[in-house]
């Protein structure tokens, strides 16, 4: 098993996680797919903290790294799509973290949709356009708060991920 790892080669050893980190772990969390702008100018990062609060209007919360390229994307344009990814997804997910290589970038593969939100998934079968409302400090990502204008809604079970790995619902 030369140059494979079965663990991921950059995560924090357990032993080293903090015990809020490790509480965050133990939360099934859905995948989603955060994407945002136009061109050259295209962003996306899987984000596992991600909240619905229904209302009138209907909201979306997630948090998010202020340094990383979506968040620039989303507070630029100020739209954005959140996919929710589905088994058989984890390539979509692995890419947008940096995890695997992508020679041109993660755009270049699975195919893509331009809207007013921004990039959507072709394959996606439940997205959300939303319209940024708000962005905070939280922990040590932002909290970024959104409206929802648009839904989409499939019948695919999520893609969840647990304690560092990828796993789906059982019913």
């Amino acid at each position: 098993m030369s140059g494979i790892h079965v663990e991921h080669p950059f995560a924090t050893p357990e032993g080293e996680r903090g015990p809020v980190r490790r509480l965050r772990g133990r939360f099934g969390q859905t995948v989603t797919l955060w994407t945002a702008g136009v061109g050259a100018g295209r962003a996306g990062l899987p984000v596992a903290s991600t909240m619905v609060a229904d209302g009138e209007p209907g909201r979306i919360l997630g948090l998010l790294d202020p340094e990383s390229d979506v968040y620039d994307a989303l507070t630029a344009t100020g739209r954005f799509a959140v996919h929710v990814l589905a088994p058989g997804q984890e390539r979509v997910s692995d890419e947008f973290a940096g995890l695997v290589p992508v020679p041109g970038g993660a755009f270049r593969n699975h195919g893509w949709q331009e809207t007013e939100w921004g990039p959507v998934l072709a394959e996606a079968t439940t997205w959300a356009g939303c319209r940024l409302t708000d962005t905070r400090p939280c922990g040590y990502g932002h909290l970024v708060e959104a409206t929802i204008e648009f839904v989409e809604l499939g019948d695919s079970e999520p893609l969840v991920y647990h304690r560092g790995r990828y796993t789906r619902i059982t019913s």
